[in-house]
């Protein structure tokens, strides 16, 4: 039996967190100069309770309205389900319908108001839910569970009707999962299958199937949370519930949108505490995609770069299809933490283990080379003018006889190696038969991860079915690409889960003295001026050229020779964006005569494009160095991102950008930089001599600052370029635009 992943963990049983909006306070940010112990310096919150969802799970007593036993309805089918899923879990059933005296011999009532005791779980089966809730309201069950569609997934109009379901339990504390849900979390779990479970999460019932279907190849499940339109209870709160669940392993899901990113953020966040796997299909890479959910589920997807970014943040793994899912979660869900990160390759065939190593390097795995000593070691079974350096090749014949195991202990003892896997591209009895034996045999006695993939497009022989599915320390994949994607994710969760620092317990709590200054400084709806632009870096330390703002010809000579020659000049206002287009930015300037005249060509240009100046700035010459960007973007999720790339023009040319979600710290910096295609500009290319990564890093942290801090008045901050110095001599903001909100 494969280790869990986790160690045994205890359920907290608390009220989720209500704030005066709602049960989960949004993105939006506050402003707010004091805060609770719970919450950052613009009042969002750092910590949520753990929603009590076991009723809803495991509920003791259980109302279906709407019940029927009328051959032939809906209705009734769903009933005679729901009926037999209480009995598994041991709840008792009250049918409530208002003509029927008794459904399926159980004593049926006409009313809510008429439940003998009180409900933990109501089931609504009726199209109109809700004057239902409305009565519902008065009797007080933990949850309810809404299947009606016609809701927010259908625009402005639904959901005006989906509020109304929301408004109708309102103070009632009873949760709603739904609408536009379905029976996923009724099915009949197997329960004759033991180890770590997968703990599911869907907003498209039929999306979850894949996974469900692994119960036939002996993957355990435990929960199936269908989400549905999320009125109320939504990913995020089974996200929290289920890294708290002893039994699960790993939890899967497929998400079509999100309804709240800082919610999010604090389940994925649990999550990672207790080193319980994620692995979360999101659509909504593409504008159809997007579209499409939106219509599904009547939810925002949002950025993607941006929802991408926070996941990785928070070592959600994001994988792109359905297979993809089930394979990385069944792999993450059993497998024992690795001893070591390297991957070996061992196959019959050495285009097999070519081909296998291939997609491996490509996808950033490790292949050691085996040590002279080990390779000498298989030379004794492996005929010497095969490879054995990795991929081990071993022709063929040592796996028909006793050297076949030899061979498999000898790879996994070795000290580089966490993980084998051996590729079988088709099956060829007897020898892959013994095989697959040899490799379920050897991994009983390792903690190594053993990973096979079955690659017969048949899946019916025996050492397939038999064999390697009827181990639970064999991890089995169908493809090639599939074992890669979920070793990969398997390696990559066990590095940030053993190292996890929250992003969270490096949130500021009280506002910095460079708050107040720069808060002083922002008008309302108004786009800033560079001049008042760089005040703002100013007041968070942010280090600008030395300039003056001037008004006159006369005052921009006098400032250059205050400077020192060469000087930049540029026209600041309100409604300038990219001054150099239109003709405002001038550089090199080496005399008080190329200054006067500059000055006045510089406010002509503005007088003939009707563009309003504060003045003319001139500034110190800054030419050396690598040109970045650093900026402030609002996400409709998440609130205020920070994103750090390539500056210049080569930001809108390669597009060679990372985004964060504050807060961060450091470390989250650092790896930002580490995304970037041109982080090797940074360390020094072609004679050029490293760049002073430490203050870039200082920069990304005080504008992150900037974002928590001014979140409430500033929509959005552009740094570019920030020139960053020669190592140990900083950077420098060259030019800045900023928009208050």
């Amino acid at each position: 039996m494969l280790g869990s992943t986790h160690g045994t963990l205890t359920t907290t049983s608390r009220p989720a967190r209500v704030t005066a909006c709602g049960r989960h306070p949004g993105p939006a940010v506050h402003g707010t100069t004091t805060t609770g112990e719970d919450t950052d310096v613009s009042g969002r919150p750092l910590s949520s309770d753990v929603p009590d969802l076991d009723r809803l799970f495991r509920p003791r007593t259980m109302a279906v309205i709407g019940a029927s036993e009328t051959e032939g309805r809906p209705n009734t089918a769903i009933t005679r389900q729901l009926i037999d899923w209480a009995g598994r879990v041991g709840a008792r059933v009250h049918p409530v319908h208002p003509t029927r005296t008794t459904v399926f011999g159980l004593p049926c009532h006409a009313s809510v108001r008429d439940l003998p005791e009180r409900i933990d779980l109501a089931v609504l089966l009726v199209g109109d839910p809700a004057p239902v809730l409305e009565e519902l309201k008065e009797t007080r069950p933990r949850f309810a569970v809404v299947f009606a569609s016609g809701f927010a997934e259908t625009g402005t109009e639904g959901a005006t009707a989906q509020a109304r379901l929301t408004a109708a339990l309102q103070g009632s504390g009873t949760r709603l999962l739904g609408p536009n849900t379905n029976l996923n979390a009724f099915e009949r779990f197997r329960d004759d299958l033991d180890g770590p479970a997968i703990a599911l999460i869907t907003q498209s019932g039929h999306q979850g199937r894949p996974v469900f279907a692994l119960q036939e190849l002996g993957i355990r499940l435990s929960h199936w949370a269908p989400t549905g339109n999320e009125a109320d209870l939504e990913c995020a709160d089974f996200l929290s519930y289920f890294a708290t669940r002893p039994e699960v392993g790993a939890i899967a899901a497929y998400v079509e949108g999100l309804k709240d990113g800082r919610a999010f953020l604090l389940a994925a966040d649990r999550a990672a505490r207790h080193k319980v796997p994620v692995v979360m299909v999101k659509v909504g890479r593409t504008e159809t995609g997007a579209r499409t959910a939106a219509t599904h589920t009547g939810k925002l997807t949002g950025a993607d770069d941006v929802v991408d970014a926070a996941m990785r943040q928070y070592g959600v793994i994001r994988v792109n299809g359905l297979d993809e899912l089930q394979d990385t979660a069944a792999l993450l869900a059993r497998a024992r933490p690795p001893r070591a990160q390297g991957v070996a390759v061992y196959s019959i065939s050495g285009g097999t283990g070519a081909h296998f190593a291939d997609l491996a390097s490509a996808a950033g795995l490790d292949l050691p080379l085996l040590s002279t000593a080990k390779q000498n070691e298989l030379h004794q079974w492996i005929p010497g003018y095969l490879s054995v350096a990795n991929p081990v090749d071993n022709g063929g014949h040592p796996v028909g006889d006793w050297r076949g195991p030899k061979i498999i202990d000898a790879i996994l003892a070795d000290p580089s190696v966490g993980v084998l896997v051996c590729p079988i591209t088709g099956p060829f009895p007897p020898l892959s038969d013994r095989l697959a034996r040899d490799l379920v045999d050897a991994a009983e006695k390792t903690d190594k991860l053993v990973c096979v993939v079955w690659g017969s497009p048949v899946g019916t022989e025996d050492a397939y079915r038999t064999t390697l599915l009827g181990s639970s320390r064999v991890a089995t994949f169908r493809t090639f690409a599939n074992c890669v994607t979920a070793v990969r994710a398997y390696l990559d969760h066990h590095r940030f889960t053993d190292g996890y620092r929250s992003p969270f317990d490096d949130a500021p709590r009280t506002l910095s003295p460079s708050a107040r200054k720069a808060r002083a400084l922002l008008r309302p709806g108004e786009q800033l001026s560079e001049h008042a632009a760089k005040q703002l870096l100013r007041a968070y330390g942010i280090r600008v050229p030395r300039e003056q703002l001037v008004t006159s010809a006369a005052a921009a000579v006098r400032a250059a020779g205050q400077i020192g020659y060469p000087v930049v000049m540029k026209a600041s206002g309100p409604r300038l964006g990219h001054k150099s287009e239109l003709g405002l930015v001038r550089i090199r300037l080496t005399s008080a005569s190329q200054v006067r005249d500059t000055y006045r060509e510089l406010t002509e240009i503005a007088r003939y494009e009707g563009l309003p100046l504060d003045g003319v700035l001139v500034c110190q010459l800054v030419d050396q160095g690598v040109e970045m960007t650093v900026g402030i973007t609002r996400d409709p999720l998440f609130g205020p991102t920070v994103t750090v790339g390539l500056g210049g023009v080569l930001v809108e040319v390669l597009d060679d950008t990372a985004v964060r979600v504050p807060p961060f710290g450091e470390d989250h910096a650092r790896a930002m930089l580490g995304e970037l295609r041109g982080r090797a500009l940074l360390d020094g290319v072609r004679g050029a001599p490293p760049a002073d990564v430490d203050a870039l890093v200082e920069t990304v942290l005080r504008v992150q600052r900037m974002a928590l801090e001014l979140g409430d008045g500033l929509a959005g901050l552009d740094v570019n370029p920030l020139v960053v110095l020669e190592r140990g001599q900083g950077a420098v903001a060259l030019d800045a635009l900023a928009v208050c909100r």
